[in-house]
């Protein structure tokens, strides 16, 4: 069983808004220390930002009105605790403790992860989706049902009729769709809205990737200031999680889907 959601989804929003963000850092600094949490919902969004780099406020409004229309935003930056910052002082060392696993993205997961995209380039609305084995429930905002049962004659289609969706409807919130984002990978932290030193963006990363090559489970454990991670140097970790990150174009896109 797996439930997809798509962008469009207020939750996803946020998770966009964060990332959209996180790349202004990384157009400032090469390895630039960031976090942010964003809220979305019904005309606001409210984000706090910890960094150390010097953020435009107006690049960030523009970025989230790009993301989510005309909503007034909120933005608040605040500078990274200096008890993290010297964490990465001298060199790239673990910003977190956490727990993390790989798991190889299943046949399932792999078939509602394509339905979900079929129907979002056709339908770029607030949508989401469940598959249990044959069993699919489509909810998808702005489409008629009879036009998504011509295409899905066999799936449950907006079970309480037709809806409108998107966050004047529902609120957003960073990471809270990770089960979308990761399947059977979820553990401890989040994908989204945080720099590459952080455990929980590049050893789910790394985790992932490492999974899907071996085709097994990977478990793996840090804690803040380690220097190694699953035996290799944890700056090589973020350097493997650098390059799948920008091999889909940034922080950004890699929110609108996660890793499946």
């Amino acid at each position: 069983m797996f439930e997809k959601v798509n962008p469009k989804h207020p939750d996803k929003q946020a998770d966009c808004i964060a990332g959209a963000i996180v790349d202004l850092a990384y157009k400032e600094k090469e390895n630039p220390k960031i976090a942010v949490e964003v809220l979305l919902g019904h005309g606001d969004c409210h984000v706090i930002i910890e960094t150390d780099c010097k953020l435009d406020v107006e690049e960030i409004k523009s970025a989230i009105n790009r993301i989510a229309g005309e909503v007034k935003a909120d933005v608040k930056i605040v500078e990274q605790d200096i008890h993290l910052s010297n964490n990465q002082k001298e060199k790239i060392r673990c910003g977190d403790n956490g727990i993390f696993k790989g798991v190889p993205t299943s046949e399932e997961e792999k078939k509602l992860s394509t339905i979900a995209r079929e129907i979002y380039r056709n339908y770029p609305y607030d949508g989401k989706y469940i598959l249990d084995r044959d069993k699919l429930i489509i909810c998808q905002s702005n489409v008629s049902t009879e036009i998504l049962k011509s295409i899905y004659p066999r799936a449950i289609v907006n079970p309480l009729g037709d809806w409108t969706g998107g966050f004047n409807v529902d609120t957003g919130a960073t990471n809270r769709k990770l089960g979308s984002d990761m399947g059977r990978a979820v553990t401890g932290g989040g994908l989204h809205g945080k720099d590459l030193s952080k455990a929980d963006v590049s050893v789910n990363i790394y985790a992932h990737l490492k999974a899907q090559e071996e085709k097994r489970e990977i478990e793996l454990f840090c804690a803040i200031g380690d220097e190694t991670v699953d035996g290799r140097p944890y700056s090589e970790i973020v350097e493997i999680a650098r390059n799948s990150i920008n091999s889909i174009g940034g922080f950004e896109e890699f929110a609108k889907w996660g890793l499946i």
